[in-house]
């Protein structure tokens, strides 16, 4: 499978100016960057907070760089150092050499990726793709998983033509002027085409070719091996899937889990109130047992 990448220089060129106005307006002052080099490319982290605490590591959803968290950095760092990661692959200013074509192989990553930061322990929180990746990693390497928070993620179903047809329409939707992008939010349920700030951006980011596989859909047996305390956070009109179907399986094969349903949400849940979910978000990893 090919890499990553974006379509022409003008393409990266356009991207970044964007991407720099946008961390320059809505990403906290204080981050630390760090380059990291990976079986499968160099991955841009970005650290935040203070403190010797098993630190959060966010992981973003498909076509969204470590930026989209921006909302919730700050109140994560007011409990615990906070990892955000850029992925390899997608729109950002990590650099994808190898294909990543399993589960198996982003978790492989996402422990290169963490070895080399010193970090042996951590609480992942991902939305989307970043949740799937969570999951398989809380699979592989279950002593380096401290807890994970998952709001809307993938792997509990294939992706469907109805979730396709919404992102392809979101998408044309970016593109419209702004009181018309605003307006089909609410039909489209998508708060992301209210966000003048962050448009900008991604329609910067149709510049990129992302050639990521599909997520697989875990199966009982694998979720009922996550042994780490996870929070599980769904849109009660995803268009992901059912979101009371998914919560009925994680019900029954997840007895570490807890499950909460946002009815006003769909897949844009991790957007839809941040200041909020990060609190949760905090206060889940506070429960989450220490390492023996």
């Amino acid at each position: 499978m090919p890499v990553g990448e974006f379509r022409s220089d003008r393409a990266r060129d356009r991207f970044f100016t964007a991407y720099q106005d946008a961390v320059d307006r809505l990403w906290p002052a204080g981050s630390v960057d760090a380059e990291i080099d990976t079986t499968f490319g160099t991955t841009r982290v970005h650290r935040l907070g203070a403190g010797d605490d098993t630190p959060f590591v966010l992981l973003p959803g498909s076509g969204g760089p470590a930026l989209m968290w921006h909302a919730y950095v700050g109140r994560l760092a007011a409990s615990r150092p906070v990892i955000a990661i850029d992925p390899i692959g997608e729109p950002g200013p990590s650099v994808q050499t190898r294909a990543i074509d399993t589960g198996d192989e982003w978790s492989r990553w996402l422990g290169e990726v963490l070895t080399t930061l010193g970090v042996t322990r951590a609480h992942l929180v991902g939305t989307s793709y970043g949740g799937w990746v969570a999951l398989h990693h809380a699979l592989h390497s279950p002593d380096t998983v401290a807890s994970l928070a998952l709001l809307d993620p993938g792997g509990f179903g294939k992706v469907s033509g109805k979730f396709i047809a919404w992102l392809v329409a979101c998408g044309l939707a970016g593109f419209t002027p702004r009181p018309v992008r605003h307006a089909l939010s609410r039909p489209l349920r998508n708060v992301t085409l209210r966000e003048d700030d962050a448009m900008r951006l991604v329609r910067a980011s149709f510049g990129f070719r992302r050639r990521h596989v599909l997520p697989d859909t875990f199966t009982g047996e694998q979720l009922g091996r996550i042994t780490a305390p996870t929070l599980v956070m769904l849109g009660g009109h995803s268009q992901l899937y059912d979101a009371r179907e998914v919560a009925a399986t994680v019900t029954a094969h997840m007895p570490h889990a807890t499950v909460e349903i946002v009815p006003e949400a769909g897949h844009d849940l991790v957007l839809q109130h941040p200041g909020k979910f990060a609190d949760r978000i905090a206060a889940f990893a506070e429960t989450a047992p220490a390492r023996p």
